[in-house]
């Protein structure tokens, strides 16, 4: 099978990674290892290339009507240089895609979704939209690369020459640098303060390097972020969501905010499970797929685990019957062995995303 590349594939091998195939893209697992470049992450600041995910364009006089009754954000109260998180539903209120919605213009909306999904999403857009509102695939357009870490502010504001202190969790703003035009966000995948960064796919590799001048930001790969986004208690797709669960399911009651008659909406809210956090005790792993048991009876499944490096021990995500949500402790069926769980609040690990960045200890360059 022949695998769709980023702009920085070259790069990425001469930087020693490790490289394998991700949701149709061969993509940068690890540099130094994972662990390294998650506790980097947690401590200073990481840069990732996350060119794979999806842009997909919805323009025109009734986008915003036409949009809205597709995804769960609310488009009619949107705020330019606001973004929002949110979901595609299917009519069943099950989750085709999570995905980030950035209001550019009035009449004009960029969709970041997952790559496995964007064709999918494509499809489904394509499908419920009127021929007034157009939308276009960019993504072999637009590059991504995500700046996470406790030091990305000072790395942002030292390579842009900008103050970017005033800007708030999920906004975001557009600028310049080296002749590229970019758009920045608060916003990422790791639970630290981060910008997701959008630049012309031809511009990434300057773009890269530019960054990586600073000797505070090191590369990081996929592996790495799947770690940091497990103990945020951060969802992936294809694991966490999928077309079997509704937002409610998941914890995401609070994104179905708009009023509009979205697709899926009233079924959005049904919970027959729940995504639950639960904490292990020392390195072994419990992995996908694996049986949630409160005494004898089977009463959820594993969907993402993993050993924390922040915390010194496994955590885990599952669904788990309704029934049984309410009870503390739980076993795994990990082959042969069970596994000792407890349930636990989410995030695993409170990072640095939400943090006053004004508030932060000066630092010198």
């Amino acid at each position: 099978m022949d695998y769709l590349t980023t702009p920085l594939e070259d790069t990425h091998k001469k930087l020693g990674a490790r490289l394998a195939p991700f949701a149709g893209w061969e993509m940068p697992i690890q540099y130094q290892g994972i662990i390294a470049e998650h506790l980097h992450t947690r401590s200073e600041v990481s840069l990732f290339d996350i060119c794979h995910m999806g842009e997909l364009l919805v323009s025109g006089r009734e986008a915003a009507q036409e949009l809205g009754r597709i995804v769960t954000h609310d488009l009619e109260n949107a705020v330019l240089g606001r973004c929002a998180y949110g979901f595609m539903l299917t009519p069943s209120g099950t989750i085709l895609d999570d995905l980030i919605i950035y209001p550019l213009q009035h009449e004009q909306y960029m969709l970041v979704v997952n790559a496995s999904q964007k064709l999918d999403d494509l499809k489904h857009l394509q499908d419920n939209l009127s021929s007034g509102v157009r939308v276009s695939d960019k993504t072999m357009l637009t590059g991504k690369l995500d700046l996470q870490g406790p030091k990305s502010l000072r790395v942002l504001e030292k390579i842009t020459g900008q103050n970017w202190k005033d800007l708030k969790y999920f906004h975001f703003r557009q600028t310049s640098l080296a002749g590229l035009d970019l758009l920045i966000s608060r916003t990422g995948y790791t639970g630290e303060l981060g910008y997701e960064i959008y630049a012309p796919w031809e511009g990434i590799e300057e773009l890269w390097d530019i960054i990586l001048e600073d000797e505070r930001v090191r590369p990081a790969g996929l592996g790495a972020r799947d770690t940091l986004r497990l103990e945020a208690g951060l969802p992936l797709y294809g694991q966490d969501l999928d077309l079997r669960h509704t937002p409610a399911e998941a914890g995401y009651e609070f994104v179905l905010k708009s009023k509009a008659r979205y697709l899926g909406r009233d079924k959005a809210f049904i919970v027959r499970e729940r995504l639950t956090g639960l904490v292990i005790e020392g390195r072994r792993t419990p992995r996908k797929g694996d049986k949630v048991l409160a005494g004898d009876t089977e009463v959820g499944v594993i969907t993402s685990g993993s050993f924390a490096p922040s915390l010194g021990h496994c955590v885990a995500l599952a669904y788990i019957d309704e029934e049984y949500y309410s009870q503390s402790d739980f076993s795994i069926q990990r082959d042969k062995n069970m596994l000792m769980a407890r349930k636990t609040d989410l995030p695993f690990y409170q990072g640095t995303a939400r943090v006053n960045t004004w508030e932060q200890k000066p630092e010198k360059d």
